[in-house]
């Protein structure tokens, strides 16, 4: 995990929705470094259901080693917001760095939603994100690096996020605009960035979604409390970015994500908005008994640009880009693989590639139906093969089924073609000029 350096040490954090999961991770982050943690959550008294309170979230911030000020705030009370402020500036001197974590969510149709529920999100997501930062914006300017890090993914506009959760797509997408404009509006002043995690979150909002035992398709929250770190620790000249929690960690140095797992070495589940198949994330979810509401979110269509992995965002732009290069690359061998291929070839593949969209991937050509994607194979690898990204998508450039029911992949070399075979479970590899094969 990223190691703290107390860069933070002093600095007072206003965090909304600090009580549980990803915000507290956020504080006991910073709490480490020894900073002020301003908890700024509705929940006062223990809830039915939901674990925690801003009480106990303050013991244990401060048995981290930083000092607490649990504040009853609920977002959608511009009151509350204003008094929270304002006693945080009184007891630690100002406010440095804001995190818009607090989030309403209901995946559900636009006939199915509720106005109570759609007003809940636009109001917490969306309203809740603006007040705050403008309330918070006077205090920051002050700071001599100031933060406000929003919990909001890249504005993919790929229609296949909208179609089956209008509403709260809209919502968390304008705690993203939000990040577009702040972003250029308080440009050397203060810094205004947005982090999404590339996989699951173990939440007790995804464990009411995905029910029982989808924790082993998730991460831990520490990946998110490391990344905004990373990004809070950072000058405030980095700003207006739409983070991706793996790739910014990766850039830092770290290579063993196992440790972020809830069941290290199990498959994850990939987070909404980056290009994940929809009908991939909702049937894994289903599988370990997903709630009903997210039953009725049956995704009947395919995106226009399908990826088995979640799409790397440069941070230096405001947009998602497409797939990268490897997640194209297996996206174009899951759609060539059949029932047939699989029956006859019986092997799972598994890639180790460095450099750029680096990774663990896999081709399972086993199970029933096949499968490709990031991170370990449902079942043992037969093969296991390192090799740069790169070079990866070198040699992978096309898969052709064969009569003989082997997968063909090659590239061309002075001429000629490098032809490699998996052909059950081995890999073979020949030189010929001629795209047919024979074998």
């Amino acid at each position: 995990m990223l190691p703290n350096t107390g860069k933070l040490a002093g600095c007072t954090l206003f965090i909304t929705g600090a009580s549980r999961g990803i915000g507290k991770a956020i504080a006991l982050k910073a709490a480490k470094d020894g900073a002020n943690i301003v908890i700024a959550a509705k929940t006062a008294e223990p809830h039915r259901t939901l674990p925690g309170t801003i009480y106990t979230a303050a013991k244990e911030i401060e048995a981290a080693g930083g000092k607490a000020l649990p504040c009853i705030v609920n977002v959608r009370e511009e009151e509350q917001i204003i008094n929270a402020v304002e006693k945080a500036v009184k007891t630690f001197g100002g406010i440095d760095i804001l995190v818009n974590n607090a989030s309403a969510i209901s995946l559900s149709g636009t006939l199915e939603t509720e106005t109570k529920k759609a007003n809940l999100m636009m109001d917490v997501n969306v309203r809740g994100t603006y007040l705050t930062s403008k309330i918070c914006l006077p205090h920051l300017r002050k700071s001599k690096n100031a933060h406000i890090l929003n919990l909001s993914p890249p504005l993919n506009l790929n229609p296949v996020w909208f179609k089956n959760h209008c509403a709260y797509t809209i919502s968390k997408y304008g705690m993203s605009m939000c990040v577009l404009g702040m972003a250029e509006e308080f440009r050397g002043e203060v810094a205004v960035n947005a982090l999404w995690p590339k996989t699951a979150i173990y939440t007790a909002a995804m464990n009411m979604l995905g029910g029982s035992g989808v924790e082993k398709q998730c991460r831990k929250t520490d990946i998110l409390a490391d990344a905004a770190y990373c990004i809070l620790t950072k000058p405030k000249s980095f700003t207006g970015n739409f983070v991706i929690d793996e790739a910014l960690l990766r850039e830092e140095g770290i290579k063993d994500f196992d440790v972020y797992a809830i069941a290290p070495g199990h498959p994850l589940l990939p987070d909404f908005f980056l290009d994940a198949e929809p009908d991939v994330i909702t049937m894994k979810l289903e599988q370990h008994g997903a709630s009903q509401a997210f039953k009725e979110e049956k995704k009947s269509s395919q995106p226009k640009h399908e990826g088995l992995d979640g799409a790397k965002v440069d941070l230096e732009s405001a947009s998602a880009k497409p797939l990268s290069p490897v997640a194209e690359t297996f996206r174009v061998i899951q759609g060539a693989i059949s029932e047939e291929f699989v029956k006859a070839i019986q092997g799972v593949f598994q890639f180790e590639l460095s450099g750029d969209d680096g990774g663990t991937w896999y081709i399972d050509l086993k199970t029933k139906g096949g499968s490709t994607g990031c991170g370990k194979p449902p079942v043992k690898a037969d093969v296991v093969m390192s090799m740069s990204s790169a070079d990866f998508v070198k040699m992978f450039t096309v898969l052709i089924p064969l009569d003989c029911n082997c997968v063909v992949l090659h590239r061309h070399t002075l001429g000629d073609m490098q032809v490699f075979f998996l052909y059950k479970g081995c890999m073979l590899s020949a030189t010929c000029s001629q795209k047919t094969v024979k074998c």
